[in-house]
């Protein structure tokens, strides 16, 4: 469709689907109409993109990943294979939802989230949080947090290159204090189940 962007011969993009520069999209993918998908985004094979969906730039998404209407995925964000959102709380088949039932999804920048991992509709997931394999997300996950389990919890503090932060001497999940990655070192503060990066 453009030389700004790839798109493979089994693809299918909607016309109006907005693509950014860069932007690859491989073997069997469905992009619907008015879509909005970033700069220099992969989508892998069998990736659908519903048309109230956004996408920031350098997001990966890998195969068999559906990103419904009123998820939003900012810049840097890895959504692992088989990984699954929904945007309805309480689904019938019998019933039609309009979207103004439907729950918004929020995964902020640099998070990632591993493969065939759920995130139930109406919740977000925080800058550079690590959602482990196989997580069902059933609340709110703050920036930096490392979850896992069915529901999920927190497990520890991922720094921003990927590493385990440790936070000062003793419990590395519930003490407050300030770590140093160290592979990156990069610095951190933690308070009361909130982390932010300082410099």
């Amino acid at each position: 469709m453009s030389g700004e962007y790839f798109i493979h011969d089994s693809a299918i993009v909607d016309e109006g689907a907005n693509i950014g520069k860069g932007t690859k999209i491989w073997h069997f993918c469905h992009v619907m109409s008015n879509a909005q998908i970033g700069e220099n985004c992969v989508l892998g094979q069998n990736v659908f993109i519903s048309g109230k969906a956004k996408i920031g730039n350098n997001v990966r998404i890998q195969n068999n990943v559906s990103v419904y209407d009123m998820v939003t995925i900012e810049d840097n964000v890895f959504c692992g294979p088989s990984m699954v959102f929904t945007n309805v709380i309480n689904p019938r088949a019998e019933i039609r939802r309009d979207i103004d039932e439907y729950s918004p999804t929020l995964i902020r920048e640099g998070a990632t989230i591993g493969a065939n991992a759920t995130v139930i509709c109406g919740h977000n997931v925080g800058r550079y949080a690590f959602v482990g394999a196989g997580a069902v997300v059933t609340k709110d996950v703050p920036d930096y947090a490392l979850v896992y389990g069915n529901a999920t919890r927190i497990a520890g503090w991922m720094c921003e290159c990927g590493e385990k932060l440790i936070f000062s001497h003793g419990n590395p999940v519930d003490d407050d204090g300030f770590a140093e990655c160290h592979n990156c070192k990069k610095k951190y503060e933690k308070k009361d189940s909130h982390v932010k990066r300082i410099d």
